[in-house]
Order: C-alpha cells, then structure tokens, then sequence
C-alpha cells in the first residue's frame, strides 16, 4: 500500500510522519525504514527505527530511488514499512510527471502488499493530478 502526505511546506507533513512512524515502532513485529535526506528526523524517531541518509548513496532520480527501495526489500524480507520524508529532496527531481509515473512503477512493484510505503510531498494535495491524488 502507498500514501502520500502531501501539503505546501509549513503545513505539519514531518510532524504527521513523525507521529506515525513512532506509532507504528511500537508494535513489536514491525521492521521499519525512514529514508531521509541529512539527519534532521534522527533525534525524533524510536530507536528501532532504521534511518537511512540518502545523501550517503548514489542514488539521484526516482529510477534509481525505486532500485534502491527494491535492494532495501531484497536485503530484509521481513520488511513492514517504509517512509520517505521530502521525495523531492530524496530523488533531486520536483518534476511531478516523474513522480507521478514513479508512484506507477512502485505500486506494481508492491502488488503483494507486503510492505507499507508512506511518502511526503511538498506539493499542495489540489495541485497534484489525480492519479497521485487517489494515494493521499
């Protein structure tokens, strides 16, 4: 399953993740990643949280960002979770037709339904087309 938390910068998106992230450590069979650019939520989530700096991988474009969540996959099978905080900042790329077919290509990705994928956009929920809407 997606979700997107989407809003204009100032509108509480980190906040939101924050909470939920936390919550969801909480429960014991939960194997959770944040993915993050710098260090600015490490202060604020549980300690099972693993927190991955983006800026410490090769990673830029959402091609190679979905390569990288399919490795994350691939090395801990167990996985529940992953949040991505600021995909924009994550990928290097504000372009929402990029987004838009990135989301495409993660939701047939994850048919399975085995993990949960919760991504901030700091992009205003009524100016995003409907087909990244129908995941807010």
């Amino acid at each position: 399953m997606i979700r997107v938390i989407a809003g204009a910068k100032g509108t509480g998106k980190t906040a939101q993740l924050v909470d939920d992230i936390n919550e969801q450590a909480i429960q014991e069979n939960n194997n959770i990643v944040c993915i993050q650019s710098g260090n600015r939520l490490d202060r604020l989530l549980k300690y099972r949280i693993r927190l991955i700096d983006i800026n410490e991988y090769p990673c830029v474009g959402y091609d190679q960002l979905l390569s990288f969540i399919a490795g994350i996959h691939a090395k801990d099978y167990d996985l529940t979770h992953i949040y991505i905080d600021s995909i924009f900042k994550i990928a290097k790329d504000e372009d929402i037709d990029k987004f838009d077919a990135f989301l495409q290509k993660l939701d047939a990705f994850l048919s399975d339904g085995s993990i949960n994928i919760t991504i901030v956009c700091s992009s205003a929920k009524e100016s995003l087309p409907d087909s990244i809407q129908k995941y807010c």
